[in-house]
């Protein structure tokens, strides 16, 4: 049985020159980074390459790159440190309410140290209207938070309004992006789109696992989270991950062209939305012009765990929502205002520059097989 893995947006799957380095690491550049013997030079100059590596794809300094264990600690450091150096100045955030659980956790957090959040939330489409951004920006509002894409929908967040809007208020507001499923997939400039801290991860872009990088601009004084022998400025100490840091930056150079390779995602997502429509009763909750390398769809009727293991036995792999929020009800739809049976419902399709037609046909066939079969056997045991 062929297998088609359509969860991208969870993990990918770590590409040929990743591994390549990570196993070159592992068993010839093995010195620590901060040992001064020639051993551990080498590791220093493989810790430099891979920083530039990352600064090169943000147009950005070697020094404004801070190398972490992924997303969700990029994202909390960004965030708790930021509200940390801000709160001379104020106590407000703005973030929306279909952020990422290392976001949204943290937000409660600091509400619980006396910040005040607002969550932003999202239209019937999925998208957030950038007036939103613009009316909830404050005198006193020293951080807005909000990722580029959002993980289970796809939808593209105004980013660049957000930016524009805290310009035009003249305040000290910093902004931070959580760029998780975006970075590698669309072009990012934070100097030019007025970014002060963008958060990334390896393995959303076929890189290992336990990598991730911050980008944190030069005017910005963060404070330290982990203390320790002062590596990453001081900001994140402990040896650096060496073998997980070489192999992002292997992924990064190992991609192709972003335009060419998201031309390329957006016809199978195209194809994968003319079938699901195909199919009775099937509803999608991308928006139109969201990232094509996520497409969320549901089959009411039928919960999502269910049609997700009746594929899954298929060998077709796809997700019933963010990866991090485990058995929970997907608070993204929930935030758009769609029915319960619709979130019950809900799978997340992802696509990566490995999935072809082919993967697509399969999906679609097994969701025809599945919404027949599952609503079949639901009405013969009347409708429970």
């Amino acid at each position: 049985m062929n297998t088609v893995y359509l969860d991208n947006s969870a993990t990918t799957k770590v590409c040929e020159e990743a591994v390549r380095a990570v196993v070159e690491i592992m068993t010839e550049t093995y010195g620590n980074p901060s040992s001064l013997h020639s051993m551990g030079f080498a590791a220093e100059m493989k810790l430099r390459e891979a920083r530039e590596t990352v600064a090169g794809m943000l147009s950005a300094k070697p020094e404004e790159i801070l190398f972490t264990s992924g997303g969700t600690e990029s994202n909390n450091l960004a965030l708790f440190s930021a509200a940390q150096a801000g709160v001379r100045h104020g106590k407000h955030i703005v973030t929306t309410a279909i952020e990422h659980p290392s976001v949204l956790r943290v937000m409660q957090q600091l509400e619980q140290q006396g910040f005040s959040v607002t969550y932003l939330a999202p239209d019937k489409t999925g998208n957030l209207p950038p007036e939103a951004v613009r009316n909830a920006i404050h005198p006193d509002t020293i951080l807005v938070s909000m990722m580029a894409v959002n993980n289970e929908t796809g939808a593209r967040m105004p980013i660049d309004a957000a930016a524009e809007a805290i310009r035009e208020s003249g305040s000290r507001t910093l902004l931070h992006v959580d760029a998780v499923q975006a970075f590698g997939k669309i072009p990012l400039c934070p100097q030019r789109q007025r970014i002060d801290l963008m958060s990334m991860s390896a393995h959303k872009l076929h890189g290992p696992k336990g990598a991730g990088a911050l980008y944190c601009a030069k005017k910005v004084r963060l404070q330290p989270r982990v203390f320790g022998g002062g590596q990453e400025r001081g900001l994140r100490s402990g040896t650096e991950a060496m073998p997980a840091i070489a192999g992002f930056a292997a992924a990064i150079r190992a991609l192709p062209e972003l335009r060419k390779i998201e031309e390329q995602i957006a016809i199978l997502n195209a194809a994968c939305r003319t079938g699901l429509r195909g199919i009775s009763d099937v509803c999608i909750q991308s928006p139109e012009d969201a990232l094509p390398y996520v497409l969320n769809f549901s089959v009411p009727g039928i919960r999502s765990e269910v049609l997700l293991h009746f594929l899954s036995v298929k060998g077709v792999f796809v997700s019933s929502g963010s990866a991090c929020a485990g058995k929970e009800k997907s608070h993204v739809l929930r935030a758009m205002g769609l029915p319960e049976e619709q979130i019950d419902s809900s799978l997340r399709v992802s696509f990566s520059r490995e999935n072809t037609i082919e993967d697509v046909e399969a999906l679609l066939a097994g969701v025809r097989e599945g919404a027949k079969t599952l609503m079949r056997t639901r009405t013969a045991r009347g409708g429970r």
